[in-house]
């Protein structure tokens, strides 16, 4: 069996939602970032790519110290794709409240949608506060729930092709009038080098995590030679999540 450190993990087949390994996969832990799987499979089941999403104060503001990456701001507008974009490549967290409030008119509204969610994906261990991940003591993920969402997420071709990109052109905004080229934060998605211990043979998609309660969280999809597979680990320390993740896939 792989040997993983951190306190959480789980590897499925995606194909078929098998488990093939588990560590406390049926443990609850916080999610931190990677809770943005579920945001965006909600956005992109109840929403167009093209659709204007305007941006509010509620949804910009009120954020933990480093909760921002793009410094969007209230009456800034982009696409659903452009949200959709932000979110899971460099994690915005004002992307996440804005889809939300775009898809169900209020951040309250959407929780409950994600929440019904996973109960039609089985997920028993596992209960949604937040379309972002910031922490929250009512916002948890077993390792295997988490993989049977992200399996969900990853089937829809749309977000799979998003969340495969490493960069990305973001359009002009208040605070940024030139414009942004955003680049994917997953590490064995992005390591090209083969003798680099970040390079994983066919990593496809993914999502990173972290916050002080979470620790750091990471979501892999990955595919050779026919096989598709999905590792979630949970609790993880850096950089020796991804090393785990790579364990997994490895194995």
């Amino acid at each position: 069996a792989p040997q993983v450190q951190s306190e959480g993990a789980a590897l499925i087949d995606a194909s078929t939602g098998k488990l093939l390994y588990g560590k406390n996969e049926n443990t609850q832990f916080y999610p931190a970032s990677i809770t943005k799987l579920m945001t965006a499979l909600l956005v992109a089941e109840n929403c167009s790519l093209d659709e204007v999403v305007t941006f509010s104060e509620a949804a910009t503001t009120n954020l933990e110290s480093g909760a921002v990456t793009l410094n969007l701001t209230a009456g800034d507008q982009l696409t659903v794709e452009d949200c959709l974009y932000a979110m899971l490549l460099v994690s915005s967290n004002q992307a996440a409240n804005a889809l939300a409030e775009h898809v169900a008119g209020s951040r309250d509204g959407f929780v409950e949608m994600m929440n019904q969610k996973i109960e039609e994906l089985g997920c028993g261990e596992s209960r949604f506060a937040n379309p972002s991940g910031l922490n929250d003591d009512n916002q948890y993920v077993s390792p295997y729930d988490m993989a049977l969402i992200a399996r969900a997420a990853f089937s829809n071709e749309t977000l799979l092709t998003i969340d495969s990109a490493k960069t990305y052109e973001m359009p002009a905004t208040i605070n940024n009038p030139d414009g942004a080229t955003i680049q994917m934060e997953h590490r064995l998605l992005v390591t090209e080098d083969p003798s680099s211990e970040f390079y994983c043979e066919g990593a496809v998609a993914g999502k990173t995590g972290y916050t002080s309660l979470a620790g750091n969280t990471l979501v892999t999809y990955a595919k050779r030679d026919g096989q598709e597979l999905i590792a979630v680990v949970l609790k993880g320390s850096q950089p020796q999540y991804y090393l785990d993740s790579k364990t997994l896939l490895e194995f």
